[in-house]
This record gives structure tokens, sequence and C-alpha cells, in this order.
């Protein structure tokens, strides 16, 4: 071939190409604006091209429930799977998706104080059995605790920490109320507020705030926490001058996905020193944690509330347990039982199916182990929507 012929054919060559790579540019412009992130010829020669991955973001409504397992002598079950469990929703059969046995997820815990004046004999008791379960639970790298005292107010001691330290300074400031007599009422239920060393967000009232504890602890605190959460009410259970019902109390606990676990203690000694019925300590005023409260209101006469009937309800509806001090069982021994059952929980989680039934409100869910002679403790039931 002669060297005219070399030369020409080259030329040729060199513009095809060039027509080629020109035609070439708009695929590869599409290709990269396009969700699959697929490519097409390099334009140039350069600097390598990078194309973005492409995310699909679905989102999926997930119910997760937390069961504790315990057979017919009281013993924790720890050893069951997915498929030894039963589970529906508002009647409706749903499939379990995920299910894992949790023995150490973060754990949020609150300790919520009964200071009034009918607590005053026990509450060194309590304050000493607490200090040993925080200590116990509270892990410095995972967990979180807060403290909240209730008598005619409820102060916050200590917010959301994990030292120990700060802690035990909050349950040695664990104090009953100064007592002052007043014309009318009864004194156990009045008082001052020294020594107390809070925070300085509570609410005041008359009485013993239990309600407006219970609601202030789930909307306040622990409602904004992810995983798993506790309440631990220390209690006789009655509860005098609540701005909030009960039943209010028990629906923002279920709203915050937290299981209150209440302790009966009751200082009969105490109630027999009582002269007639529970007064009022004062009209409700201040903020409660950072809110304003209205007026409270003065419990209708006649007996005194079931206390006992009262804190069983709380756990019952909120998936926690109810616990009464004893000679035979102590303060100390009903800690180390809520210890052990938040140590040895199941975690399953399922996508809801209605069938067309509403989305939002309030659903129940039916939990139970198909192996018998087991018990399943759980939630009754959540709040679905804002």
């Amino acid at each position: 071939m002669g060297l005219t012929r070399i030369s020409h054919a080259v030329r040729e060559l060199r513009a095809l190409v060039l027509g080629l790579g020109t035609a070439l540019c708009p695929v590869v412009t599409c290709a990269q604006s396009t969700p699959t992130g697929n490519s097409g010829p390099p334009v140039s020669s350069s600097a390598p091209q990078t194309q973005p991955a492409t995310t699909l973001s679905v989102q999926v409504k997930v119910v997760n429930v937390l069961a504790s397992v315990r057979d017919k002598h009281g013993r924790i079950v720890n050893s069951l799977t997915k498929d030894d469990f039963a589970l529906s929703e508002d009647g409706r059969p749903q499939v379990i998706h995920y299910f894992t046995r949790e023995a150490d997820l973060p754990l949020t815990l609150g300790l919520l104080v009964d200071t009034s004046m009918s607590q005053r004999r026990v509450l060194d008791q309590e304050r000493s059995a607490s200090h040993g379960f925080l200590e116990q639970m509270v892990r410095a790298d995972r967990d979180k605790a807060f403290i909240i005292h209730f008598d005619r107010e409820v102060e916050l001691l200590q917010d959301l920490t994990s030292s120990h330290e700060k802690l035990e300074a909050a349950l040695a400031s664990l104090t009953t109320p100064q007592l002052t007599r007043t014309s009318g009422g009864d004194p156990s239920d009045q008082g001052g507020d020294q020594g107390r060393g809070g925070q300085g967000r509570h609410r005041m009232g008359g009485g013993t705030l239990l309600y407006d504890a219970i609601y202030l602890a789930s909307d306040e605190l622990m409602k904004k926490q992810p995983g798993r959460k506790a309440v631990i009410v220390l209690s006789d259970g009655v509860d005098r001058g609540s701005k909030e019902s009960l039943e209010t109390a028990i629906e923002t606990a279920q709203k915050a996905d937290s299981a209150v676990y209440s302790i009966l203690y009751k200082d009969e000694e105490s109630y027999g020193e009582r002269r007639g019925g529970f007064g009022m300590g004062g009209p409700l005023g201040g903020g409660g944690m950072g809110r304003h409260g209205g007026g409270g209101h003065r419990p209708p006469e006649g007996p005194r509330p079931d206390g006992k009937k009262i804190l069983e309800r709380i756990s019952k509806q909120t998936g926690g347990r109810f616990f009464e001090v004893s000679k035979k069982q102590t303060v100390d021994q009903i800690y180390a039982q809520i210890e052990e059952e938040l140590r040895n929980q199941y975690n399953l989680g399922y996508t809801p199916e209605r069938g067309g039934a509403p989305e939002g409100g309030y659903h129940k869910i039916q939990l139970a182990a198909k192996p018998k002679d087991l018990v399943v403790q759980t939630r009754e039931g959540y709040y679905a929507g804002p």
C-alpha cells in the first residue's frame, strides 16, 4: 500500500472516531440522569466519571412488641422461637416478620418515688433498694435513667443520665415534705419543700400526684426516647389532687411505649395515725416539668381508693408488672425480679394487616405462647398515628 493511501485511511479513521464520540455524548448524559445508575461509554479519556448510587426508600409501618414469658412456676422462659408465638391485632392474625431475644438492648429507666407523708416510714428502705437496682441496671455505656419524686408536687430530681454519681445524689435528696399544720385537711398532705435540691421542673398540687407523675414522665421524657423503656413506680397507689386522670396517665404511657412496673409499698402504721380523710394541700399551680397546669380537684368524700387495684391496672395495661412488698417479698427481691425480666425479653415485629380497618387510633394486641402453661406479659395495645 502506498504512503498516500495509508495517510488517507488514517484520516478517514480519525473522522469516524470523532463522529462516533459526538453521537455517544447525549447517550452518556441521559444515562447519568436516570435513576437506575447505568452508564454508557466514557465521554473522554480524562478523569473517570463516578456514577451516583441509586437508593430506593420505602416506608413500612412496623409495630414492635416487647414480651416476657414465664412458666406456671413463675420462672422466666427465654428459649422460645418465633414459631412459638401467636399474634393478632384487633382480632386479626398477624405475621411476625422480626424476632429477637433481647438480653442486651439499651434501656431507658424512669424511677418515680412517692414521697408523701404516708411513705415516710418506708422511704429509707425504698432509697437503699433503688440505689442497688440502678447500680445493676444502668450501664454507663448503654443505659439511661431519670428520677422523679411526687407528693404534693411532681419534681424531676435527676434528668436522663448514665452517671451513677448523679443518680445516687438524687436518691439521697429524697425526703418527705416538712409537716405544717393548716386549718382543714390532713396534715400528712401538707408541707413545704425544704431540702429537695431538684432541678426546678415541677408541678404543684394537693395530696399525692401519682397520675401527674406518670403522665409527665411519659409525655416529657419517655416519649422522646427510642428503644426499650420502663417506668418503676414506688407508691401506695392512692392519688390525691392530680390534674390528670388515671385514664390519661395510662394512655400517655401507652403512647410513649413505656411499660410501668408498680411496687406497692404501704405503711399500715402510717395509715393508722391518719386523722379522718385526705385533705388538699392547696390549688394546683406552677408548671408541670416545663408546662403549666390548671387547678386541681378535690377527691370525693368516701372510702379511701384501693391503691392496689389502681397500680395493678396501670401495670397490666402498659405491659409492666405489679408487685407488693410484704414479709415474704422485700423490695430488694422485687427489684431483682424486675431486673431479670428486663434482661430477658422477646422483641417481635410485624406490619399490621388490618383488612381495610382504620389506621389511626387504638389497636388491641393479643400475644400468646403456643406451648401450654406459659404466661406472656406484654402491652395490651398501642396508639397509631400522631
